[in-house]
């Protein structure tokens, strides 16, 4: 395919890294400030009287060595803060009880801030566990010292992942199920099409105590969608997050599995064809967004100005709360997530790097403690003067995370070269039947 790097001058990149650094400091903010340092439980969102989320969690987990590493916060309080938040996890209810934190090794997907009991009759969640999990064993890896504190975390990260019974999750079959609750048993869902359940299959194929079988990856594998858009062959998932959430943490630059091999590619290459897809979506931008072009992009699921229909420069345009929007085939009302650019900068810095830049002279992070808002439309006006449009009104914890940690990533390759020494993660690559690059070569 075509991709020849943008030729920048020194100022241009020097003014890309600074405005890189400024938004990773930003967005790491909300796993200070946004945390009951108590229990170490991160909110979902700014917004009130609102639960902690597991996802965030470990998004947090991964977030301080980063912090630590970049100045951010010492690695003293980066280990305290670790520390509290495994403990409160090792040490929380686990029974079938309506209101205990998780049952079978499992979380449920939101907890009271305060007290960490279940929220909201939520689901013990299949895919937030193994984020949480991801981002204990992230923190496993990094605070490798031989003090008490942090050979605590590392021990306490053990228990957790071994603790999970993720076998139990399959519910009969050789799919993952989405979760489970107490009132009415399994969900009817499971983890099948490419999705963010990459890193789930993983960790439940490397568990050393309740693993799944090879068996059931392959299943997984059996549903996903090759397709060709814009001249590009890619594995198919329309949100930009899917092609973002697994590679947080594992770094698939190089190496394949059966279904890769035999297309010719890797995950990462493909979530490079997917970056390039969403930019070449915008620049057809066969909506007629005025705002869209090659360098305001970015289409996944996000929060949105809600569920009504408006008529606008004599277009009647239908608007929606959260969902799952995609390129090319939608849904899409025009909403921008300047967050979901952001965690593809590994991928295609050449057109990540200056979306990023424009989106932030378009001001749609002020005012504002942290990064980007979560997401924008300047197409939902509330009357003609507005010149803006509509802008979230909220951060999320799982917006922030992969925006911090996909910037570390191209700038340093720090979480991938921290998971790569998990013997876990490694393990339930190889039994997905991975080969090549680094785990050839990694002890």
């Amino acid at each position: 395919m075509a991709d020849q790097p943008v030729s920048l001058s020194r100022s241009a990149t020097s003014l890309q890294e600074q405005t890189l650094r400024r938004l990773q400091r930003r967005s790491f903010g909300y796993f200070v400030n946004e945390v009951n340092r108590a229990n170490g439980l991160v909110l979902d969102k700014t917004a009130p009287d609102w639960p902690a989320s597991i996802a965030a969690i470990g998004m947090a987990l991964t977030a301080y060595p980063v912090g630590a590493e970049r100045n951010f916060i010492s690695r003293n309080e980066a280990a305290e803060r670790t520390l509290t938040t495994l403990r409160f996890f090792a040490a929380s209810e686990q029974s079938e009880a309506p209101d205990a934190t998780g049952y079978k090794g499992f979380f449920y997907h939101f907890l009271h801030m305060q007290t960490g009991k279940r929220e909201w009759k939520s689901e013990l969640s299949s895919i937030d566990t193994a984020l949480l999990i991801a981002g204990a064993l992230a923190a496993a890896q990094y605070f490798d010292a031989a003090s008490q504190d942090e050979a605590e975390i590392r021990a306490v990260a053990k228990l957790l992942y071994e603790r999970v019974d993720w076998a139990w999750m399959l519910a009969g079959a050789n799919t993952i199920c989405h979760g489970w609750n107490p009132e009415h048993g399994f969900l009817p869902y499971r983890w099948e099409g490419y999705d963010e359940a990459l890193i789930l299959y993983l960790l439940a194929l490397g568990s050393p105590t309740h693993p799944i079988g090879r068996e059931c990856y392959d299943e997984w594998c059996r549903s996903y969608e090759w397709k060709q858009i814009y001249g590009f062959e890619f594995l198919y998932a329309g949100p930009l997050f899917i092609h973002q959430m697994s590679h947080i943490w594992c770094d698939f630059r190089g190496i394949r599995d059966r279904f890769m091999r035999e297309h010719d590619s890797d995950y990462f290459e493909n979530s490079r064809r997917a970056t390039f897809i969403q930019q070449q979506y915008a620049i057809r931008n066969p909506l007629g967004f005025k705002h869209v072009n090659e360098v305001c992009w970015g289409i996944t699921a996000s929060d949105g100005p809600g569920n009504q229909t408006k008529k606008v420069g004599g277009v009647e345009r239908v608007f929606f709360d959260y969902v799952a929007r995609g390129a090319p085939y939608g849904p899409d009302d025009g909403t921008v997530a300047p967050w979901a650019v952001a965690a593809s900068l590994p991928f295609a810095p050449e057109i990540v790097a200056p979306t990023i830049a424009n989106l932030s002279a378009l001001h749609v992070h002020a005012p504002n403690p942290y990064g980007f808002k979560a997401s924008f439309n300047p197409v939902f006006r509330d009357d003609v003067h507005d010149g803006v449009g509509w802008i979230s009104p909220y951060h999320f914890g799982i917006n922030e995370g992969p925006t911090v940690l996909m910037i570390e990533n191209k700038r340093s390759a720090m979480v991938w070269s921290l998971m790569r020494k998990c013997s876990y993660l490694k393990a339930g690559l190889e039994a997905a039947g991975f080969e090549g690059g680094w785990l050839d070569s990694h002890p």
